[in-house]
């Protein structure tokens, strides 16, 4: 039987080393302290059915949308609690220890050294201009570092105006390539001596660019993550510059609608950077079935879950 359209597996996909090395750190914590309450402060990763499964483990999340970490600790007052993989603020870490909790580091190793380089510039006397999202965890933990020197950068917003001759600019590690390149050109006519560190992480930069290589013969994309991850989004954000007609963001199996696959001729799979290796394949092995048959059935291709 005939495809009656073309499936590209878009690489790499799926868990980058920083999100799988903070799963398994919370994973080994419980293995560690069996009978301990443990709490994540915020979302591990985003990504709800990590969540889900760190929940069977009997390891809780706090989380609730538009409450600063440091405010969610307050609901914490006893126990282990792990700090996420977007980075802590120092803030945050001297209240919990200031709480008497145990305190599990599951930092990125990426976004710790973007904080040690704003540290040092901080250190000889910079002004840092950070490019990020207003409200995101991994902005929260860096600004915290010094707020009144640290200023956000939001893309598409004017560009502050300063007397120092001393800028540091560098940026949130999950953003879009293009806008951070956009947005550092923008700085640089205002600025021309300021000293820049582009700091999107490897697994950022080469899932966006493995989209920008795709054959202009792609008129669909399915995007796999969740609606929260900020790296996920950013791979639809990048789509829609490659000019891909159809753009398909699903969390899993369950939220695709097959329909949309019937008028597509080269149909590409990709994945967040925090999404779990079984929902990848749930939804490849449903999609390179549908491809030769319309009528196959999705309850048929479910996997169960694990991390």
């Amino acid at each position: 039987m005939k495809n009656r359209f073309k499936v590209i597996n878009v690489t790499p996909r799926g868990f980058c080393k920083g999100v799988y090395n903070a799963i398994e750190l919370a994973k080994q914590t419980r293995l560690d302290f069996p009978f301990d309450k443990i709490t994540i402060l915020g979302e591990l990763v985003h990504n709800k059915d990590v969540v889900s499964s760190l929940k069977s483990l009997k390891i809780d999340t706090i989380e609730s949308k538009g409450k600063l970490r440091i405010e969610l600790l307050d609901e914490i007052n006893e126990g282990i609690i792990i700090f996420s993989a977007h980075g802590v603020s120092p803030l945050v870490q001297i209240k919990a220890h200031n709480k008497g909790l145990k305190t599990i580091n599951a930092s990125c190793e990426d976004v710790l050294k973007t904080q040690d380089l704003i540290k040092a510039y901080l250190n000889q006397a910079y002004d840092v201009f950070y490019i990020g999202q207003h409200g995101h965890p991994e902005a929260e933990a860096s600004i915290d570092l010094d707020s009144s020197r640290i200023h956000l950068i939001q893309i598409g917003q004017d560009i502050p105006q300063f007397e120092s001759k001393k800028i540091f600019v560098t940026n949130q590690t999950t953003m879009s390539i293009l806008d951070i390149k956009n947005t550092i050109q923008s700085i640089q006519s205002i600025y021309p001596f300021a000293i820049v560190s582009d700091e999107i992480c490897n697994a950022t930069r080469l899932r966006q660019e493995a989209i920008l290589k795709l054959p202009e013969s792609v008129d669909a994309i399915i995007i796999i993550g969740d609606k929260s991850s900020n790296n996920t989004k950013m791979l639809a954000k990048i789509s829609r510059n490659k000019s891909i007609s159809t753009i398909i963001e699903v969390q899993n199996l369950r939220e695709l609608d097959p329909k949309l696959l019937d008028h597509c001729h080269e149909l590409a799979i990709t994945a967040g950077a925090s999404t779990p290796k079984f929902i990848i394949d749930e939804i490849v092995h449903f999609v390179n079935a549908y491809s030769m048959d319309s009528q196959v059935d999705k309850a048929n291709y479910s996997i169960n879950p694990f991390i």
